[in-house]
């Protein structure tokens, strides 16, 4: 048996250009909402009806539309093409669409088309980060050892949260360094002026990053449909069931990480009086808690399996997020303890998030499955969770809120409880993943027990 933890310069030179990927993606989100403010003020005219009608699609149609879509595109593509050509494809669309902001015209200058190409730009931006997200995923995943493969898809979160602080901080940075009339005026496009060339460093790497050997070895061999490399068929229904199961483990931490990376500090500062800059370094702090949480989390994971992580993500949720929600007050310490606690708690289960969920389905139509079943829980459960908090809380019944996470969570408890151990799975061999109903290329392993790498059959 080949050594599983090993690793080759060609491996950890396809991780790097990954890692750097996925910071891009999500530096490219957030600086949208750094700068939304200005974006407004420039490229929208709440006089004009039909500029105000865009300003909402600006935010609905990347949130709710391009990104599923994207994800399905995307992801078909990274089945039939490669991961590389779509992670290359992928970046190039969102520097594009960066630098595209960075260059659009006042709404003075060209009426409401500054407006529909603020629309267009943040349609491909969003396009292009549903295709990415889930074959961002898959590549890590099949790329990285069998042995370490959680920590390997740590990576990933990492890079998501390195993404967000590094536009954060450019944002309190601009306004430090030219002033906020200056950043008002024409220092916001210099944001994305970044981003867009950041994208170029990116689209480097990733052109000199390795195709997986799993892609590699199921295109060198005849075509099987719907049928893995072991025989096993995976029907339409068997796609269906996985995906759910997919929605299942995610809903959870996708709601966590929207309430507690993204809308922490908004929520200190707006319904517990916090000083802002004060909100500001203490969320930054509690973020680079979360790295650290991520890491361990994903080593974990290849130790003592993904199903006791995903247990323990749910039952600490359930236990311990309405009480750190409540511990928020107007002293910065509260929010960075209460922040960092819960961002740890939601590391448990998005730290091993990627090898978990790219081990659940074959090669042949793993991206695919992955990107679908990711979007489809984010948009659902994760971009409507600042919403569902901040409407609750306004009438009086946030424990509403809390119930509901409570929820999701225990879905994630049975979504673990349901499925196989993947933790060691074979990649070129992937079966059933529930516990019942058919066979599986992973034994049921007990927590702790040597990984046992198989090629089983139907």
């Amino acid at each position: 048996m080949p050594d599983q933890t090993t690793t080759t310069p060609v491996q950890r030179r396809s991780l790097r250009a990954a890692a750097m990927g996925n910071i891009l993606e999500w530096f490219d989100w957030t600086i949208y909402a750094v700068f939304s403010t200005y974006l407004a003020t420039h490229l929208f005219d709440s006089a004009d009806p039909a500029s105000a009608l865009l300003a909402t699609l600006a935010v609905f149609a990347v949130g709710f539309l391009a990104r599923p879509i994207g994800a399905l595109y995307f992801g078909r593509l990274a089945d039939r093409l490669g991961r590389r050509f779509v992670l290359v494809a992928t970046i190039s669309t969102m520097s594009v669409s960066s630098l595209m902001i960075a260059l659009i015209p006042d709404f003075a200058s060209i009426g409401v088309w500054a407006s529909v190409l603020l629309v267009i730009a943040r349609l491909l931006q969003g396009f292009a980060h549903g295709g990415e997200s889930g074959v961002s995923y898959t590549y890590v995943s099949e790329i990285a050892p069998a042995a370490r493969r959680g920590l390997w898809s740590s990576s990933v979160f990492v890079g998501v949260t390195v993404g967000v602080m590094f536009a954060t901080v450019l944002g309190a940075g601009f306004n430090a360094a030219i002033g906020q009339a200056a950043v008002a005026e024409w220092g916001w496009r210099l944001g994305f002026v970044i981003g867009a060339l950041f994208g170029l460093v990116v689209l480097f790497l990733r052109r000199n990053a390795a195709e997986t050997e799993e892609f590699q070895a199921v295109q060198a061999e005849p075509s099987t449909g719907d049928t893995s490399r072991d025989g096993v068929a995976w029907t339409k229904g068997r796609r269906v069931a996985a995906s759910m199961l997919v929605i299942l483990l995610a809903c959870g931490h996708n709601c966590a990480y929207y309430v507690w990376a993204i809308f922490a500090s908004s929520f200190a500062i707006a319904d517990r009086g916090m000083d802002p800059t004060a909100a500001f370094t203490a969320s930054l702090c509690a973020q680079a808690v979360a790295i650290v949480a991520l890491i361990g989390w994903g080593a974990l994971s290849d130790r003592i399996g993904r199903r006791p992580l995903a247990i323990a993500f749910g039952v600490s949720a359930i236990l311990f997020f309405y009480p750190l929600s409540q511990l928020i007050s107007d002293q910065p310490w509260t929010l960075f303890v209460a922040q960092a606690a819960g961002m740890s708690i939601w590391a448990m289960g998005a730290g091993m998030y990627p090898a978990l969920i790219s081990e659940l389905f074959p090669t042949r139509i793993r991206a695919t499955s992955v990107a679908i079943g990711t979007s489809i829980s984010v948009a659902v459960f994760g971009g409507t969770a600042p919403y569902l908090l901040t409407w609750t809380g306004q009438i009086g019944a946030s424990w509403v809120f809390w119930v509901w996470t409570s929820v999701l969570a225990a879905l994630a408890i049975v979504g673990a409880l349901v499925m196989k151990e993947t933790r060691g799975t074979d990649m070129d061999s992937v079966g059933w993943p529930f516990r019942r109903g058919g066979a599986t290329s992973a034994s049921d392993q007990t927590p702790g027990a040597p990984i046992v790498l198989s090629r089983t059959t139907s």
